[in-house]
C-alpha cells in the first residue's frame, strides 16, 4: 500500500458523504489518476509544475474546482522530490505553495515508532514556508504501534496524526512493470473500493481533514489564458484511440483539444474495425499496446484503416504506446513480434531482465521540422515513461532533439505522421492545442474542397 490508496481511499470516503470532490494528480503520472476518476466520479486532473507553467497550473485548478465541495491531491515521489535533486521544481511542496494547499504527510510507519518524530520533524523543518498540517500513518502494526507513532509525532512536532491504515489490511492494489494497472484494465472492483471505503473511515478522523481543507489559502482567480476568450464551433473530428492498450491521456489536454474546436471520437484500435467517418486527425495515446500486442496485429481491418486515413493526408499523432503501434512490430517480453502499422520505421522490444531498465524522467525537446505541435526550434517540456526501447535510433525523419539529454534525436516525423516516446501535456505551451486542431481541420478542408 501506498500514498495512491490512501488518497483514492480518502476520495471515495468524503465521496460517499454527499461532498464533490475533484481529485488531483501531482506530476505527470496517468495510472493514478484512473483510481481517483473511479473513487470520485469525476474526472482526476495533473498538475505538474515543470511540465506546465505556473500560470496555467493556477488555472487548471481554478477551472476543475469551480461548484466543488473540496479537491483533494495527491502528491508525486516524495514530499520535495521533483525535477531536480537541488530545487524544489515540479515537487508535491512547490505545488502546494503554489495553491496555498495545507498537506497530509503519508508516512511508512513499519519497523518504527519514536524515528517517525524525527523524520517528520525534518520534513517540517527542511522548509518552514511549506503548510505540513496532518499526518496519515500507512502501514502500522497494530493499535497499540499506531498509538506509539502518533506520540511520537505530535510530541515532537505538534502536528496531528489523523489516524493510519494497518499493513494487515488486505487493500494493496495490483501492479506490474509500470506501476499499478490503469483502472480501465478492472484490476479492482466494487467489493475493493466499499472495503477501502471502510477502512479508511474507521481509521481516518475525515471530519478533522476536511477542517484542516478549510485552512486553504488559494491564489486570486488567475485571468485564463489556456481556452479561447470566446466559444469556438466545432472545427474538426479527431479520433482518439481509447481501450485497455491505449488510456494514457491528460483530462485538459482533451479538453483544450475541445475548447479549440475539436469533436473528439473515440475508438479502440483492439475491437473496432473502422475508424469514426470524417476525421481530419487521430491521436493514440500511451497505454500497454505490448500486452495485446499479438490482439493489436490480428486486426487487420483497424490496421488498414490508419494506414489509409494516413495516405489520405488524415493528422496522425501518436505518443509512446502510439508511436510502438504505428510502428513496424512490437517484440513482447516472451520475444514474440507481432506486425503493426507501420506507417514510422520504429521496432520497439520490451526490455528483459537482462537489458537495459526502465526509461524515466523529463525531457525538454527542440522541434527539428514543422508539425503538427511545434514549429521547427520551438522547445516543449514533456516526459519519458517506458519500459521498451527502439531497435534502431532515428535518423533522418527524427522529430526532435532533446537539449537536456546531449541534443540525442528522438520521435520520428515525416508528412503528416508524427510519433514519439515524450508524452506532452498540451498545457505546457498554449499554442498547441490550437495548432493541433487547425492540422486537422485543414485536412478536412483540403478533402472537401
Amino acid at each position: 500500500m501506498g500514498k495512491t490508496t490512501v488518497a483514492t481511499g480518502v476520495m471515495a470516503a468524503l465521496t460517499r458523504r454527499g461532498l464533490k470532490v475533484q481529485p488531483f494528480k501531482a506530476g505527470p503520472d496517468y495510472i493514478d489518476p484512473s483510481y481517483h476518476t473511479w473513487a470520485s466520479g469525476r474526472a482526476s486532473r495533473n498538475l505538474d509544475t515543470w511540465l506546465i507553467p505556473h500560470q496555467a497550473v493556477a488555472e487548471i485548478f481554478h477551472r476543475a474546482t469551480s461548484g466543488t465541495d473540496i479537491a483533494v491531491l495527491e502528491g508525486v515521489m516524495g514530499l520535495y522530490d521533483g525535477h531536480s535533486s537541488l530545487s524544489e521544481a515540479g515537487s508535491t511542496a512547490e505545488l502546494s505553495k503554489l495553491l496555498g494547499a495545507p498537506v497530509v504527510l503519508v508516512v511508512d510507519a513499519h519497523g518504527a515508532a519514536r524515528s517517525l518524530g524525527a523524520m517528520v520533524k525534518g520534513y517540517a523543518d527542511f522548509d518552514p514556508t511549506l503548510h505540513l498540517c496532518g499526518v496519515v500513518l500507512n502501514g502500522t502494526g497494530s493499535p497499540g504501534h499506531l498509538k506509539l507513532c502518533e506520540e511520537a509525532i505530535e510530541f515532537a512536532t505538534g502536528i496531528p496524526v489523523l489516524g493510519g491504515l494497518s499493513r494487515h489490511d488486505d487493500l494493496r492494489l495490483p501492479e506490474r512493470h509500470l506501476g499499478l494497472i490503469p483502472m480501465v484494465e478492472g484490476p479492482a472492483g466494487r467489493e475493493y473500493l466499499e472495503r477501502l471505503v471502510a477502512r479508511v473511515e474507521e481509521s481516518i478522523d475525515l471530519v478533522r481533514l476536511v477542517e484542516l481543507a478549510g485552512l486553504a489559502k488559494p491564489p486570486p482567480t488567475p485571468t485564463p489564458t489556456l481556452i479561447p476568450k470566446s466559444p469556438i464551433t466545432q472545427r474538426a473530428r479527431l479520433a482518439v484511440a481509447q481501450d485497455r492498450a491505449f488510456s494514457f491521456y491528460y483530462a485538459d489536454s482533451l479538453d483544450l483539444l475541445r475548447a479549440w474546436g475539436a469533436e473528439i471520437l473515440t475508438f479502440s484500435p483492439l475491437q473496432d474495425t473502422s475508424l469514426p467517418p470524417n476525421i481530419g486527425g487521430l491521436y493514440i495515446g500511451g497505454g500497454f499496446p505490448e500486452l495485446y500486442a499479438r490482439e493489436l496485429s490480428e486486426n487487420k481491418g483497424m490496421i488498414q484503416a490508419i494506414r489509409e486515413a494516413a495516405q489520405a493526408g488524415v493528422t496522425v499523432y501518436g505518443e509512446c504506446g502510439g508511436l510502438m503501434y504505428l510502428g513496424q512490430d512490437i517484440r513482447d517480453f516472451e520475444g514474440r513480434e507481432s506486425p503493426m502499422v507501420g506507417l514510422v520505421p520504429a521496432r520497439s522490444a520490451l526490455q528483459t531482465a537482462g537489458g537495459k531498465r526502465l526509461t524515466l524522467g523529463y525531457r525538454t525537446a527542440k522541434a527539428l521540422k514543422n508539425g503538427p505541435l511545434l514549429r521547427r526550434e520551438e522547445e516543449v517540456r514533456g516526459h519519458e515513461f517506458h519500459w521498451s526501447v527502439l531497435e534502431e535510433e532515428p535518423s533522418g525523419h527524427a522529430a526532435y532533439r532533446i537539449t537536456n539529454q546531449g541534443g540525442r534525436r528522438e520521435g520520428f516525423q515525416r508528412g503528416n505522421v508524427l510519433a514519439s516516446y515524450i508524452h506532452i501535456h498540451l498545457a505546457s505551451r498554449r499554442d498547441i492545442a490550437p495548432r493541433f486542431v487547425e492540422a486537422c481541420r485543414r485536412h478536412r478542408q483540403n478533402a472537401n474542397p
